[in-house]
């Protein structure tokens, strides 16, 4: 037998064990789309293409750095758009993956239901919007949007702290000195801005001895609706001492895709 072709045979017959595993796995448990559960490549990267097509919709045009809201950058007046221009907005700006609509929003509603992989994923567009913002190089710690304790009991887990978990930063640490101090019912996505402001009033606080004195704070949560729940955060964490609070977010509810 000719020398070359007994080295292809040599490593065909290493790769045999490899690929026939491969064939095996593929036949027992083939890859679906995280999304739709349609049978998908290994190529796809863990969505099928209408999929992929949705959320790069969901991801993609400009946003209010105020307030996260749908916004042309030309139509920005000193930082902040028609819509948040007279709010009361006690974070000092925002960062958002996307809109809360379509493949981003099957994706995070699975993800708060019991499929913690999808953090992989949604932390990748996290991070990509973070260091896309003004304030990714100032920021001294990421405070995940906190769970009350039996909530977080029933769930198994925060999906903002596995969102900041995941994310990379020169210097951020986490920290979870922020606690939700009571259970407030889930905010209904048809209440009205001050029904939802109620809801969460002085729910937020910080423990004792905690390092916000002076920092500039990042926080990590799921969906922004009205901000009514970012707005406590921020509300507590500069009453607790903090220079700055920013707010990193996987979408924004409320926006109409063209």
């Amino acid at each position: 037998m000719e020398a070359p072709k007994r080295h292809r045979l040599s490593d065909w017959s290493k790769r045999l064990p490899t690929v026939t595993w491969h064939g095996v796995i593929q036949l027992l448990w083939p890859a679906v789309c995280d999304v739709c559960n349609s049978a998908i490549c290994d190529t796809d990267r863990n969505l099928c293409p209408k999929c992929w097509g949705e959320l790069l919709t969901c991801t993609a045009g400009d946003y209010c750095p105020r307030c996260g809201r749908d916004a042309s950058r030309y139509g920005l007046v000193a930082g902040a758009c028609a819509a948040c221009r007279n709010e009361e907005i006690h974070f000092d700006g925002v960062a958002r993956a996307g809109v809360y609509a379509d493949a981003l929003q099957r994706l995070i509603l699975a993800f708060k239901h019991d499929r913690s992989e999808l953090a992989a994923t949604l932390a990748t567009l996290a991070e990509l919007a973070l260091q896309g913002s003004s304030f990714y190089d100032k920021i001294d710690l990421f405070v995940p949007v906190p769970l009350h304790w039996t909530r977080r009991l029933l769930r198994g887990y925060n999906q903002a702290h596995l969102i900041a978990n995941r994310l990379h930063h020169p210097h951020a640490r986490i920290s979870t000195d922020l606690v939700r101090a009571r259970r407030t019912q889930a905010q209904p996505q048809a209440a009205t801005p001050a029904a939802r402001a109620r809801n969460v009033a002085g729910a937020f606080v910080v423990r004792e001895r905690h390092d916000f004195l002076g920092r500039t704070i990042c926080l990590v949560d799921d969906i922004k609706t009205t901000g009514a729940t970012l707005n406590e955060c921020a509300k507590a964490l500069k009453e607790a001492g903090a220079h700055k609070v920013y707010a990193l977010v996987l979408a924004v509810a409320g926006q109409r895709l063209a």
